[in-house]
């Protein structure tokens, strides 16, 4: 989950459906991305997120959308970006009832540390280069403990 839904979360979603088709467990895991604002609704991920992906050989068809009362009780995990994705979602996830997934940064499952992903929009390729290492690391970590 990220604020907008169209840089960081797609990265990381379409990297860890890639991961679980790799390792042929698919079957098991239900992968979505979500904002925590309604910004973005409906559109393709950035750009530059895209031909990130494309040149890593990763394609995705996601379009934007605002995390609902539903994922809270659907999903496991709800994994986020940065502290104030992680404060708002725990403030939306504490108005649900049976509230089932746990709410994590993506960024603690990290090899190397590095806690927060930050938001590449105002930055360059580089900035969205380092996005999709950091979460290429989390999901590879992230699908080894929670097998």
């Amino acid at each position: 989950v990220s604020i907008g839904n169209i840089c960081r979360s797609p990265i990381a979603e379409a990297v860890f459906r890639k991961l679980v088709t790799d390792e042929k467990v698919e079957n098991k895991w239900m992968t979505d991305s979500a904002a925590v604002s309604d910004w973005n609704v409906g559109r393709s991920p950035d750009a530059r997120a895209l031909s990130c992906l494309r040149n890593h050989g990763i394609e995705t068809a996601h379009k934007a959308r605002q995390v609902t009362k539903d994922d809270f009780q659907t999903f496991d995990y709800i994994l986020c970006m940065d502290e104030s994705n992680l404060r708002d979602l725990k403030r939306k996830s504490n108005q649900v009832k049976d509230c089932k997934a746990r709410i994590e940064l993506l960024g603690t499952y990290d090899p190397q540390k590095q806690l927060i992903i930050e938001d590449p929009y105002y930055g360059s390729e580089k900035d969205f280069e380092t996005v999709y290492e950091q979460c290429v690391r989390c999901c590879k970590a992230f699908l080894e403990k929670s097998h």
